[in-house]
């Protein structure tokens, strides 16, 4: 699913078929009622149709919302299918944001090889406390492993993030800037 307007493109994506676990877990069994495309079809891609999305995407801000994270130094980690699948089409279709959830911990981390900013917000849930992995202090820009959540304001040049815990107290800000849009 996309919204597409003229300053801001939110594009809403299933991870699950990108996440082989859910497939082929031996530990777990998953019962999917209505099966999805990538059980039904074997060569059916979900990255086709992300990537599809957005090069028709014009605006000036693109924000990629997902449940699993690509890159974090929290409990879960990095999703190596989503680095390997999903992570080379934000890039090529220059995507300034990728939010999810599902880490149990708020972050923020900017990758320094594709430019795109992970925004996760995903301690409403239990927290892993202390577990943390090392990351370079250059791209973790934010990492609390308790409850919280974020906030976004938008404007066509501006875009600010505010990190929470669960008694409103701020944790990180951040702006990211674009220039006005051409007359």
């Amino acid at each position: 699913m996309c919204y597409f307007s003229r300053n801001f493109d939110f594009f809403f994506v299933d991870t699950t078929p990108f996440h082989d676990k859910y497939f082929n877990s031996t530990k777990h069994t998953y019962d999917w009622k209505d099966p999805c495309l990538t059980s039904l079809i074997p060569s059916y891609m979900p990255q086709q149709d992300v990537d599809k999305a957005l090069k028709k995407a014009k605006a000036k801000w693109k924000f990629v919302i997902g449940h699993h994270t690509i890159k974090s130094a929290g409990h879960h980690g990095n999703t190596e299918e989503l680095v390997a699948k999903l992570l080379p089409i934000l890039k090529a279709n220059d995507v300034d944001f990728y939010i999810n959830g599902h880490a149990h911990c708020v972050e923020h981390i900017i990758n320094s090889d594709s430019g795109v900013q992970f925004l996760i917000s995903g301690g409403g849930s239990k927290a892993w406390s202390g577990d943390i992995e090392p990351w370079d202090p250059k791209e973790l820009k934010l990492y609390y492993d308790g409850q919280g959540f974020m906030s976004m304001q938008l404007t066509q040049t501006q875009a600010n993030f505010a990190f929470y815990d669960v008694f409103g107290n701020v944790l990180h800000t951040w702006s990211s800037t674009k220039p006005e849009p051409d007359s």
